[in-house]
């Protein structure tokens, strides 16, 4: 079974929130999650079924970080200004966003990195910079 942390690539990204101008960066200290390029989620799942192995898989990236570094690092690499650092606490959320961010959600992928699975995007720095760099972040 896998289980697959924030998912994020072409089309779905900080790149496409900050050209909707829907890009926030909330911050509330401590918080950090961890997340997933489709490709990644993709090549684990190529890699696990030619095993015979049972068991919960991680699938994530190998760096938990705070969601307004993701949005910070997408502007610097579109050369624009991030949107303003803005508390949790006074944001006006959603019940259901407010519950999201609510919590860590920091995970272990040692169990498929022990097996020698290699990730293609192993941090967020690496994947926004291919999905910029490769222009394909609109999808």
């Amino acid at each position: 079974m896998l289980r697959l942390s924030g998912i994020y690539g072409p089309g779905r990204n900080a790149f496409c929130n900050l050209a909707a101008g829907t890009a926030r960066r909330l911050i509330k200290p401590n918080q950090v999650f961890n997340r997933i390029r489709v490709e990644d989620i993709a090549g684990a799942a190529v890699f696990l079924s030619g095993r015979s192995i049972g068991g919960i898989f991680n699938v994530t990236d190998h760096e938990p970080a705070p969601p307004q570094d993701i949005v910070a690092e997408a502007a610097r690499l579109m050369g624009v200004a991030p949107p303003p650092e803005m508390p949790f606490e006074t944001a006006e959320l959603s019940p259901m966003a407010r519950s999201f961010y609510g919590e860590n959600k920091r995970v272990s992928n040692t169990r498929l990195c022990d097996l020698g699975f290699v990730f293609r995007f192993p941090d967020y720095r690496i994947s926004l910079a291919d999905l910029w760099s490769g222009g394909h972040w609109r999808g």
